[in-house]
């Protein structure tokens, strides 16, 4: 047992490195659309400035269509959670939680990987419901993908020497 996880309750210990469930994850999944919707903001924001910017006297906001708000959300979405799944195997959601993506032995997941799940997750987030047939808590894009997502409180990031070779 290593000193951060002797810290922890013994109520917690025991779930470390166990699948989490759909509770859990979809919690995570609503912060990181928090997350996603204040990014896809910020660059409206930011838009809005440059048109300002380049003609204050005739200024009016612009309005953008439905369909590009959405392609535009589904694009950030997926790559936030693919940087995630590569560099940390967490999302700002999973931190909070305490879960982590991981493959088949543990490991974080490499770019191809990550992006396919993420653009799972993203057009097919129902997927998530499998969780609840499934005798080893795993979604759809889990299944397909060979990927897990399980309870990690160690504060410390899983290396590069822990990256799956392929």
């Amino acid at each position: 047992m290593t000193a951060w996880s002797a810290a922890l309750p013994a109520e917690v210990r025991r779930y470390q490195g166990r699948r989490a469930g759909l509770v859990s994850r979809g919690i995570a999944a609503v912060v990181d659309a928090g997350v996603a919707a204040l990014v896809l903001g910020g660059c409206y924001l930011a838009w809005v400035a440059v048109v300002f910017a380049a003609g204050p006297v005739r200024f009016t906001a612009p309005v953008p269509a439905r369909s590009v708000v959405v392609a535009a959300g589904a694009v950030l979405a997926a790559g936030y959670l693919a940087l995630c799944w590569t560099t940390t195997g967490r999302t700002v959601g999973g931190q909070v939680l305490g879960l982590r993506v991981v493959d088949g032995r543990g490991r974080l997941l490499r770019g191809g990987r990550a992006a396919s799940r993420a653009v799972c997750c993203v057009c097919f987030p129902l997927g998530l419901l499998w969780v609840l047939v499934d005798p080893h808590r795993r979604s759809a894009q889990d299944v397909v993908l060979r990927t897990a997502v399980v309870y990690d409180w160690d504060p410390r990031p899983l290396t590069a020497r822990t990256r799956s070779p392929g």
